[in-house]
């Protein structure tokens, strides 16, 4: 089959965005010798400086297109969900630039979980009992709370870089976090609308789509680690590790197969209904109940730190995929590597806490390692949020380095990764020892 892939001579491809993801995906293009360059906004300090990446900054959509069009770029891949709320996916589209990112108007399964909620309702799709409160309905809230048993869940309806979940033990504290969040004092305007659910006990899965318009394909599951301390303990962070190809006991066939037919395949049909096809990633965040899925949200984006295990996956061409489904078509097959990957993130010691320590930027050091090696067979460096003074790499606060291990089976792929984290050095670094448990134990 031919595509319009197949007649590509060479290309140069604008990431958005600037952390671990976006960086995961810039090494699997570099992959593909039709990349000619690969350009950053804003820029990622570490694709600076260890393959020479270009990168600009923007504060308007007509000045991103300007520096598209000056440095001749030919296809823009939208990490991030802000800019797909923000709309540069479909004034891109308008003016003739193909993107690989969703549309505002499916942007908003994202951009407000209340309308989220609401949607998968009336599709009849499976998820949690939820209710969705304003300052005007906090009676309301109040009441259903009492109906609930514990532990319950607050989730801000707005973007908060998925650092917007509550899990709590009790009803009173509930009450006076969700006054604290619609008062927007807990995640500002993003927490002036909240979903009060209903706590689903299982284990979460982290499953993507890839979508042309008009069907669709799903890639490996993945399990993501959110809290920020082993054993599932401390605050909600953006994810702290996650690991792919899950063993049977929680992710296989059967359990793929009823993702698609009671999640999947009812969104993107109303979707198109609605006369909005999806284009781009879905992320569809699962509760698995007695093998039974849930859909807990939809992000529409790939995950972080999904993406830094999604990628190696791939054998087929990062570039060919997401060309080919921007383009709307689809590839007759997607052929991925038969290894496991692992993640460990490495953040500043600051990472969701309220106070900010003195201590970031802080320098960062490498023992008998390559930072720029990405072909090792045991794995890689990705690098999310750094800075960079006189050649020489900082880590910032927040999450800053990803150690991404390879290996035949899950075990050697979550020790590859562990040795790596060995060999990175911060003042500060924190990092979970037990990436990968519910696989391994």
């Amino acid at each position: 089959m031919h595509n319009s892939y197949s007649t590509l001579q060479s290309i140069r491809v604008l990431i958005i965005g600037n952390g671990g993801r976006e960086y995961s995906i810039a090494l699997a293009l570099q992959q593909d010798k039709k990349v000619k360059q690969i350009f950053f906004s804003p820029e990622n300090p570490a694709a600076t400086l260890f393959f020479n990446a270009g990168h600009f900054s923007y504060s308007s959509h007509d000045e991103l297109l300007a520096h598209i069009q000056t440095h001749k770029i030919d296809f823009v891949i939208i990490g991030p969900e802000a800019p797909l709320m923000q709309g540069i996916s479909d004034f891109l589209v308008h003016h003739n630039i193909l993107v690989f990112g969703s549309s505002y108007a499916n942007a908003k399964l994202e951009g407000s979980k209340a309308y989220m909620k609401s949607f998968i309702h009336n599709l009849g799709i499976p998820t949690a009992k939820y209710k969705e409160i304003t300052q005007g309905s906090i009676e309301e809230g109040y009441d259903f709370i009492d109906t609930l048993p514990l532990p319950i869940v607050l989730k801000a309806s707005g973007l908060c870089g998925g650092k917007g979940v509550l899990i709590l033990d009790s009803k009173e504290e509930a009450k006076n976090k969700l006054l604290l969040m619609l008062e927007g004092k807990l995640f500002g305007d993003a927490g002036k609308e909240v979903v009060i659910e209903e706590f689903l006990d299982g284990y979460e899965l982290s499953v993507f789509a890839l979508s042309n318009g008009s069907d669709y394909v799903v890639l490996p599951a993945c399990q993501d680690h959110k809290r920020l301390l082993d054993d599932d303990k401390g605050p909600n962070t953006g994810g702290m590790g996650t690991y792919t190809n899950l063993p049977a006991k929680l992710y296989n066939k059967e359990l793929e197969t009823k993702i698609k037919d009671k999640i999947l395949t009812p969104t993107f049909d109303a979707l198109k209904k609605m006369g909005t096809p999806y284009k781009g990633v879905i992320f569809a965040g699962i509760m698995v109940v007695k093998n039974e899925p849930y859909l807990l949200e939809y992000n529409v984006r790939f995950g972080d730190p999904e993406c830094e295990v999604l990628m190696p996956l791939l054998k087929t061409s990062a570039l060919e995929l997401m060309y080919s489904y921007a383009k709307g078509e689809s590839l007759e097959s997607i052929i991925f590597n038969d290894i496991c990957v692992v993640c460990v993130v490495m953040s500043s010691s600051d990472y969701v806490q309220d106070s900010k320590s003195s201590d970031y930027p802080a320098k960062i050091s490498f023992d008998n390692i390559d930072p720029k090696n990405i072909t090792a067979d045991n794995g890689h460096l990705v690098f999310a949020n750094t800075s960079l003074k006189d050649s020489i790499l900082y880590a910032n606060s927040g999450r800053s380095i990803v150690a991404v291990g390879k290996g035949k089976s899950l075990k050697e792929a979550r020790d590859n990764a562990y040795t790596l984290v060995g060999k990175v050095d911060f003042k500060g670094k924190h990092y979970r020892r037990d990436i990968a448990y519910q696989a391994l134990q």
